[in-house]
């Protein structure tokens, strides 16, 4: 073996680390060992839109495999109920013993030696595919040596049994055993799911988003995949007005405001003010919120929301209007429709056909420049500006979507991205201009994410207002509307989006929104195959997972396409969606034996699921299971291990032929 002068700089620094050579050898073999294990389990979500409660319940039972596991081991020998009550609580432990205690009283002694014994078979299951190195790291710090004697327990031998029954009495009699089962709960929820996806749109719609976001942050592995919903909050976190607007307008449509105002500290008070100053007098029937029937507060309050609804949207048409024509190379003059309308006669003209406004009250608006924001505009944009870039916990969210998220990614053999990769209706990659560059394809997507990631972090002026009225934030911070809502937007690709014609116009067909070629291009072999190869992946072997278009089953929609090349998880997690797919979300499972889609039914509630072990309805969809089972040596950090080991093998050589000097630390 020759090592080359630029290996043994590298060599020296890894000699830091491993100072002689039993430590190379020893982690050689570990790593050859981790090597010729099967892959982790990796969970896919999507469109998760603020349902905080069943995407929780979804991780924690790890879509159904957790439940799967206890029928494997237990069979018949457990009474339903009995596995219902097992399942609640490795699901929900801290809840589920709170339960108990009211329910149980003085059985709590039996039932902690029964539900310990019982975890620890369930946590034995799910640890086989590991090595001990890989668990012994997840162990809290507490309980690692009971929970390693636990996990190792013999039933061949029987005085090991008399053993390990001690230990369990000996933390029932001290009072730990619920800190034990908490443990072992959370080191199942751990190992189950080794690596979580989520492709995109965690945002908006229902009222959990902020929850979710707590969750993923402190979560042990997962990556996120931006969607369209997530990057509008982005944008407004990170200071785009049109983009605050946005947020603002949706949170009220939907009654959504406690996210915007208990989550995250957003004042609404400047903006129900104005409402009040400028529309008190308006019905604003056409801005009622949505939703409105399980929310009392706000349900009180529907004048005001209708008025603040209002507000708010002329806002962002305003704003959209500036960021329009302050980028031409946009090309979206077709959405300058402020200037379209005769205020006299409450009419618009669009394509040369004149249209009556549904409503025609526009105290805001000057005729000769709509797009300029009025005084008391001005003053409230400025302080929603200041409420969104100082809220803590939006600002401690948007660094954990940008320190785990991307545009796209490529793993283990798939390709997730969120909505689309822009196409021509020849099947060719549309050429785009982002911020000065055009780019198509694979370049498309990595050039956006430079974008995406400059918008934030790089020098902006989004505190800045000009003298004028007319909002100027950097080129980057103002591509973050665009990928909002742009017609070549890879996370839209639609020709418009047409929120003003929905509520100003009364002929529906105004409303309709073309999708991009690609979405029908997408379904097809030929395309799948195209795209794979563009990003590098063998059409072979590799998949698209996307989100973004709700599978409808109802009308007879699958969510595998293009010959199972593609794989469309977006299953309506949120309610109002549910509607529209016939069930509630799914979960791609993709383990060493192949992928599984598993479909989830509608999620009661977390008191529902403590109380009476009610659990999530999920059924397999589809099963692409291999007769070779996939190790982790033909996984993606199979391929990092692999290099790691060939660099460790140059180090031991290096040791053994005097090349690098041994040092024993500890003996110094």
């Amino acid at each position: 073996m020759i090592i080359k002068r630029q290996d043994k700089r590298y060599l020296r620094l890894l000699s830091e680390k491993y100072p002689n050579e039993a430590a190379v050898a020893s982690e050689i073999v570990n790593l050859e060992a981790i090597l010729s294990m099967p892959k982790g389990t990796e969970h896919f979500l999507s469109d998760l839109h603020g349902a905080d409660a069943a995407f929780l319940h979804v991780i924690k039972n790890a879509s159904g495999v957790i439940r799967r596991k206890v029928d494997d081991i237990y069979g018949d020998s457990l009474s339903e109920e009995e596995k219902r009550a097992l399942c609640a609580m490795i699901y929900y432990p801290e809840e589920r013993l709170e339960y108990c205690h009211q329910t149980k009283g003085e059985l709590m002694h039996e039932l902690y030696k029964r539900r310990l014994m019982q975890v620890v078979e369930v946590t034995r299951a799910v640890t086989v595919k590991y090595t001990r190195s890989k668990v012994r790291k997840r162990l809290p710090k507490e309980f690692a040596y009971i929970i390693e004697e636990l996990l190792h327990e013999s039933k061949a031998e029987p005085d090991r049994q008399v053993y390990y029954q001690a230990i369990i009495n000996s933390i029932i009699r001290i009072g730990k055993a619920e800190d034990l089962l908490k443990a072992f709960c959370h080191l199942i929820h751990h190992l189950v799911i080794d690596k979580l996806h989520i492709v995109g749109d965690i945002f908006d719609r229902g009222p959990g988003a902020p929850r979710i976001m707590e969750h993923l942050c402190a979560y042990h592995d997962f990556d996120l995949q931006w969607g369209n919903h997530d990057i509008e909050w982005m944008g407004a976190a990170a200071g785009n007005l049109a983009l605050i607007a946005t947020v603002l307008r949706v949170s009220i449509r939907y009654a959504n405001v406690e996210t915007l105002e208990e989550d995250y500290g957003i004042n609404l008070l400047p903006l129900a003010t104005f409402a009040i100053d400028h529309y008190g007098n308006d019905p604003c029937t056409q801005f009622q919120t949505k939703d409105l029937e399980n929310n009392v507060r706000l349900k009180r309050s529907a004048g005001l929301m209708a008025k603040m609804h209002k507000a708010i949207a002329i806002l962002q048409f305003k704003l959209e209007g500036q960021t329009i024509l302050h980028h031409p190379e946009y090309h979206m003059e077709d959405r300058l429709l402020l200037d379209k309308i005769d205020y006299q006669n409450g009419t618009i003209t669009l394509d040369g056909k004149t249209y009556p406004l549904l409503d025609t009250h526009f105290p805001t608006i000057d005729p000769k420049q709509p797009y300029e924001l009025s005084e008391d505009e001005f003053a409230l944009m400025e302080q929603l500006l200041h409420s969104f870039r100082r809220s803590k916990r939006l600002q401690k969210h948007l660094r954990c979507l940008y320190q785990h998220g991307s545009l796209h990614l490529v793993t283990n053999h798939c390709l997730l991205y969120h909505a689309a990769i822009p196409m021509n209706a020849d099947g060719s990659f549309t050429e785009v201009e982002v911020c000065g560059k055009r780019v198509k394809g694979k370049a498309l997507m990595e050039r956006t994410d430079e974008v995406i990631r400059e918008a934030y972090y790089g020098e902006n002026h989004a505190d800045d207002f000009c003298t004028t009225h007319l909002y100027r934030p950097s080129e980057e911070l103002d591509y973050m509307w665009y990928l909002w809502c742009g017609p070549y937007s890879p996370l839209y690709n639609k020709d418009k989006m047409t929120t003003f014609e929905r509520y100003f116009l009364a002929d529906k067909e105004l409303g309709k929104e073309q999708k991009g070629a690609y979405y029908e291009l997408a379904n097809q072999r030929p395309t799948c195959e195209k795209i794979l190869r563009e990003f590098g992946l063998d059409p072979a072997t590799g998949k698209i997972i996307n989100g973004h278009t709700p599978v409808h089953t109802l009308k007879g929609e699958s969510p595998v396409r293009a010959e199972g090349m593609r794989l469309v998880i977006d299953g309506g997690f949120s309610k109002p969606y549910q509607a529209q797919t016939g069930i509630a979300g799914y979960t791609l499972i993709y383990n060493s034996h192949g992928m599984q889609l598993v479909e989830h039914k509608h999620f009661d509630s977390l008191e529902e699921a403590v109380a009476s072990g009610a659990d999530i309805h999920s059924q397999v969809q589809l099963q692409d299971f291999s007769n070779h089972r996939m190790l982790v040596r033909e996984t993606d950090i199979g391929k990092q291990l692999e290099d790691q080991v060939r660099n460790l093998k140059k180090l031991l050589y290096a040791y053994r032929h005097g090349i690098l000097r041994e040092s024993y630390p500890d003996e110094e």
